[in-house]
Order: C-alpha cells, then structure tokens, then sequence
C-alpha cells in the first residue's frame, strides 16, 4: 500500500434523503480517503432476474471520484435478492435445524448451481460498471463468509465423493478411522452413506465440519477467479475474515479456515469488534489483528471496526483515536468503519456508525477528524509496517471442532463452560499484557522455527507428522510450551492407546494416565509465587514426571501427589506443560520464566501500557506506547527518535507522558 486507508462504509441507498455531496464534504473534511460501498444491495442492483440497475454505485463512484476518494468495490453476493428464493427456494441452505427462510442475510447453499449462476452473473456485471473507475482501488469479495451450516442433500453427496477421495475408495478403513462400529453406525455401502446431520459420531461429525469450512474456501476462491479477470494490477482483492462471535470479536472462527480462506487474496482484511468504555483493553484488536497479519502478505487491511456501534460501545474521549493507532500497531495498512452514518431503519438500526441518526457533527466524527489529519500527515511513515515476533502461537480450527464435540468441561449434565477459544485467549492476552507480541501459527505453516517459542492451546486432534514437527522444533532449540489436551487424538478425532501425552511424552518429560475437574484445588511451587489466586481451574491432568522439573503441584488430599506445570530440557531446547488453567499471575510467572530462558526480550511496561511495533518502509523501527487506562500513565522511551504525533525529539530513557486513553509514537533516529 502506498497509504494508509481512512474512511467508513457507505450507504448512500440506504439514505432518507439526499446526503451525498454533504456527506463528501465532511469526509473530506475527515481527511477521509477511501470508503467500501456495494456489498450490501444484490436486490438494488438486480430488482428482477437479469434486470440491472447500479445507478446507486456509480453516483457514488462519480462523487467520490472528483472528491479524490478511493472507492472498494464489495461483491452483493451475501444476502440473496427475493425473486431468487421465489424462483428456486433451494437455494436455501438446508441445515441441521433444517431449511432456512427468507429474511436474514447469508441463508443461501453457497454451491447450490443456482445460486452460483446468479451470483457470476451479477459480479460480472458490476465488475464491467466498475473495474475501469479510477477511483476504484481494489476489491472485497462477499461479506464475512462461512458455511452457513448449509449441509442438503448435494452437499451430503459431496461429502461422500470427498472421503472416498480420502479413504481411496475403502469403506473398512473409514470405519475404522472413524470408530463406526459404535452403536451401529457402520456403512458397508457407498450408497447406504447416512444424513451426517444426525451423527453423533465426533470424528465423522468433525470430518463433515471440516469439509463444509472447505466450501468456504472454494467459494472465496470462485468469486477471486471472476474479479481478477476484470481488476487492474494496481487494484487488490480482499475479503473481511471475521471471528468466533461473543458479542464482539473473540477467537478462531469455527466456521471459515482463515489459513486457507485467505489464499486467494492479494491483502486479507478484517472485521474486528471489541468492548467499549471501561471494559477496553485492546486484546481483541491485537488478537484479530495478529491472525490477519499472519496469514502471509505481513500487513492486512481492517475494514470494519465500530465507531459508535451499540450503546455500551460509545467511545470516551480519546477512545476512537486509542483504538485506531491500535490497529495500525498490529500491521493494519488501513481504518475503516462500520458505517459512515446511522441507519434509520431495518435490523442494524442501532449499530451507529461515525453519524448519529442527525447526521449532525458529534464527538466522534471531531475525533475522527484528528485521526484523519494525523493519518494523512504521518501516512507514509506508519503503512506497511512489517513485525519480527520471537514468540507465535499455533491455533487448529480442527482442535476448535473436536473440542465442540467433546467439551473439555463435559460431564453427565452437559458441555461445561470452558472451550477452545477460551484457552486460546488464557494464553494469548497473558502475553498482550505482558506486552509480548507473537505472529499465529496454523497446522500448515511452513515456518515453525523461525521462532525461539512456540505456543500451544489445547492441541486436541493433530496428526502425528504436526506433533513430531514440535518434538523436533524443541529438540533443535526451541522452547514449547503446550496445555492440556493437546495430542490427545489424532487427525480423525480417535484417541490414541498410547500413554498420553504420547507423542510429546520424552519432550515433555512427563506422562499422565487420568484427568479430573478441579474442585478445591490450588497449586503450590516456585511457579506460584506470590500469586494470590492459587487455585487450579479449569481442567486437570493428572502428570507423574519422567524427568521434567515440576514447577508446581496440586495442593489437595487426593492429588498432591501430582504435578500440575512442569519444565523439561529436551535436546537443545525447553518443554513447559501445563496441566491446568491457572489465574492470571501464575500463569505469567511460567510465562516469563520459558521466555527469559529461551532469550526473548520482554519491555518492562506491562498493562494497561501497551507497547507493540515493526519496521516502517523508510527502515526504521516504529513504537506505539498505548495507554488503556482512564490514568495518567509514564514510561519511558526505548530509542532515541521522535514522537511522530507532537514532533518533539526523544532520547532513549526518557520519560513518556501518556494521558487517560492516550499514546505515544515513537521513530527511530
């Protein structure tokens, strides 16, 4: 990128009233340099079957042309025009609550041939409208995809024709991958093959998941293959990846491989939502923003994030400016919000955009008008920053489904209330608060040892070559660290008969043959510390050390006699384990000890002083100093440069003054 990207998604169809001139006017006056438009309005643009009408777009693409604004194009393909599901009401998903209705967006079979005829034909049609503008920098293909739990009898069809792919035509050894003896689920025909939405089977139930997470994929890529035979080289192709939703962004999306998904794009993008007010703390914009960079260009475009959005998002003062640097920090080459305006009607009514409902000036849009000028002044020293992370952390969207099958927490009254994404986060946010930043890691990364530590969250379901991969990472001088459940079954969600942690067993340093809910447990040892909440939580293995170091146990009368975090030196590297969840300090104390001795640099700030940073394009190292806390907050300077937003010259230790919701900018000399 040659910029960084500022601006909101617009609406112009959506306006009670004529807007559009005024509206240019104060982007401009925002320092608004890009907005996304049509990927809301299939039903706009084709009222009836082959009848088109993107006036809409190129009244807008007219405006925004002459104001010097960029314009990203969104293909309309994710909420199907009425006449569509009139016609041909298969094109519905059929799930496993059954068939959907008209109504809500994203409810169609994403490969029902119907679907995809129309589809093609109106994204050609727009790209042929839209392609040539000048103002047109790039595009985003569909909206925040997934499956959509579409899983009808052609998709079942399919499935079938990908296992026997997987299995080479032999049903014995799908059976015995996928224990279907139990309870008579054996299939001894092709032909026989069940409704997989009625297994109860979590190995063949995982295997289907997997599969739909795959049409994503292949959709994403279809709609890539349509758009680059219209777009110019100049011009990007995106998509805005979203995550696990628990009303705000939170962890690995359970039904899009973003690894995968992001293959045919030439920069990702990302929605990232997050609490507001007093309950913000940056995790969830460094959380999404890591996965997005990490998925392989470096840097990734954020393309939807709130402004105002729900009432409990309302920023503080300083908040909307805290939170847009924050993205930045992370590798974002762009802001953008969702939405420039409020709408004043239908289902999003009060998701607000940077506009309140008046379309008056309000504390937001003045903030957003001190970005905008920052932005477009320090721009080119603030765009492509690129990060060189010592630490990353490996997640599995497979662990992710198997864990949904099989609950870490489960017990004869249900599930439980602990699952993958919550360990994910356990250990992530203990290492943004720490201010330790790390990339993310999939299964099918190539580069594991490039890093002095790798991460592990609840591994459950990995094939062998996966665990050997981090047996030999640690062997040649890594340190890993891993958690309970991980390595537990393999590939096809079967639990191995070996002694777990099998393959990780001699890494480790340490074996366990049962595993409890902890009820009144705390843990003792040099790992606790001083630690005020010692208690065991979550989930216990019960570990006996073959060599391991123990760097804490479990206090409590029937299993003090085990282990609950251990540390085994393994080849040229460190093995940690743990056992269990923990509070926050200890965790952070096992945190520090793997990362000092494996010679990674920790800042000595540590929350609510964020501090993260890369290289800018000019070469020189960039670093934000993030103040999440309604206090004043002092630090100190870690190079000698200049803080980019007030000018002044900084030497290295220097005193750092950061106001409530505040920050600094630092360049290197």
């Amino acid at each position: 990128m040659d910029k960084l990207l500022f601006g909101a998604a617009y609406y112009d169809e959506y306006m009670p009233h004529e807007r559009l001139h005024r509206d240019v006017e104060m982007m401009k006056r925002a320092c608004v340099n890009t907005v996304r438009i049509a990927e809301s309005t299939w039903s706009t643009c084709e009222p009836q079957p082959g009848v088109f009408d993107f006036s809409h777009v190129e009244r807008v693409m007219d405006a925004m042309e002459e104001a010097g604004i960029g314009v990203i194009i969104g293909t309309p393909t994710y909420a199907v025009p009425a006449w569509m599901v009139k016609a041909h009401p298969d094109v519905l998903a059929e799930t496993k609550q059954g068939p959907q209705r008209y109504g809500p967006r994203q409810i169609m079979d994403i490969t029902h041939p119907v679907y995809l005829y129309y589809a093609e034909r109106v994204i050609r049609e727009l790209m042929k409208r839209t392609a040539h503008r000048k103002c047109v920098i790039g595009f985003q293909i569909d909206n925040e995809t997934k499956h959509y739990g579409t899983a009808g009898p052609a998709v079942q069809t399919q499935f079938v024709k990908h296992l026997r792919q997987v299995f080479h035509d032999d049903l014995s050894e799908m059976n015995r991958a996928f224990g279907l003896d139990y309870w008579s689920n054996r299939v001894d025909a092709w032909e026989d093959f069940p409704d997989v939405r009625g297994t109860i089977n979590g190995s063949l139930g995982a295997a289907f998941e997997k599969f739909q997470r795959g049409l994503v994929t292949r959709f994403l890529g279809w709609q890539a293959g349509i758009v680059n035979e219209y777009r110019r080289e100049d011009q990007f192709i995106t998509h805005n990846l979203d995550y696990e939703w628990r009303g705000h962004s939170y962890g690995v999306q359970p039904d899009t491989d973003h690894f995968h998904a992001a293959q045919c794009l030439t920069i990702p993008g990302v929605d990232i939502y997050h609490p507001g007010q007093d309950a913000l703390t940056g995790a969830e914009i460094a959380f999404g923003g890591d996965m997005s960079r990490s998925l392989g260009s470096g840097n990734y475009l954020l393309l939807e994030t709130q402004a105002q959005g729900f009432p409990d998002w309302t920023p503080y003062p300083g908040q909307l400016r805290l939170q847009a640097y924050s993205h930045i920090a992370s590798g974002s080459c762009s802001v953008m919000y969702w939405h420039w305006h409020s709408i004043h009607n239908a289902c999003e009514t009060y998701w607000k955009g940077v506009l309140s409902h008046d379309f008056a000036e309000n504390e937001v849009y003045r903030e957003a008008c001190t970005i905008g000028a920052e932005l477009d002044r320090l721009g080119s020293r603030l765009v492509n920053l690129k990060k060189q992370s010592d630490v990353a952390i490996l997640v599995s969207n497979e662990s992710l489904t198997a864990l949904r099958w099989f609950p870490i927490r489960a017990t004869a009254a249900g599930s439980g209330d602990l699952f993958y994404n919550d360990v994910v986060r356990w250990l992530y946010d203990a290492l943004y608060r720490m201010n330790v930043e790390c990339d993310v890691l999939w299964p099918e990364s190539e580069d594991f040892e490039r890093y002095k530590v790798i991460v592990v969250p609840a591994l459950y379901s990995a094939p062998d070559a996966l665990l050997e991969r981090l047996v030999r990472f640690c062997e040649q001088g890594g340190t890993l660290i891993a958690t309970f459940k991980t390595g537990f079954a393999n590939e096809f969600v079967k639990v191995s008969d070996e002694v777990q942690p099998r393959i990780l067993r001699s890494c480790m340093g340490v074996r366990y043959h049962q595993f409890t809910l902890p009820q009144n447990v705390a843990l003792r040892g040099k790992a606790v510390g001083d630690a005020e909440d010692r208690a065991a939580k979550g989930f216990m293995e019960l570990l006996i050390p073959e060599g391991a170091e123990v760097l804490a146990r479990y206090e409590h009368p029937a299993w003090g006699k085990y282990a609950a975090i251990t540390r085994h030196r393994f080849g040229k590297g460190n093995a940690v384990y743990l056992g269990c969840m923990t509070g926050e300090a200890v965790l952070a104390n096992v945190l520090r000890g793997a990362l000092t001795d494996a010679g990674v640099r920790m800042p000595a700030q540590q929350f609510p002083v964020i501090v993260r940073g890369g290289v800018n394009d000019l070469g020189r190292r960039v670093a934000f100093y993030l103040n999440y806390s309604a206090d004043a907050q002092q630090t100190q300077a870690c190079m000698t440069g200049r803080e980019l937003l007030g000018g002044k010259a900084v030497a290295k230790g220097d005193a750092l003054a950061l106001a409530p919701w505040g920050l600094a900018i630092l360049e290197e000399a």
